[in-house]
């Protein structure tokens, strides 16, 4: 996916937002209500009424990002309806995009070198 990298960070807005909508209108929200800063690269996931669609909002650097996904069969897995935000991996992300359980998707482990006894 364009602009989504392994070390992104990503917050889910967990309450249903107007998907009517465009990116600067979610960008305002980002700042309003979550205390975010849209223009800080942290990519931005919103959800609609029906659990079949997504919206994502990001500054690449050079312009505000918008993307959207309606799921053709099926919802996407969202967490539990309550203020604020989550936060989520990109490997999550990546689950949740593909309608799959987000929450199933955990960091990787870290390499631990031998140790030598001596």
């Amino acid at each position: 996916m364009i602009g989504i990298g392994p070390g992104s960070r990503v917050m889910v807005a967990t309450r249903p937002v107007d998907f009517r909508k465009g990116p600067d209108a979610l960008a305002a929200l980002v700042g309003a209500e979550y205390g975010g800063d849209p223009y800080s690269g942290v990519i931005y996931v919103f959800r609609a009424k029906r659990s079949d669609r997504i919206k994502l909002v990001w500054w690449d650097g050079t312009g505000l990002c918008l993307m959207a996904k309606r799921l053709e069969s099926g919802g996407f897995r969202w967490p539990g309806i309550q203020d604020g935000v989550i936060r989520l991996t990109s490997a999550q992300l990546g689950a949740l995009l593909e309608g799959l359980d987000w929450r199933r998707i955990h960091g990787g482990r870290r390499p631990i070198a031998p140790q030598i006894a001596g």
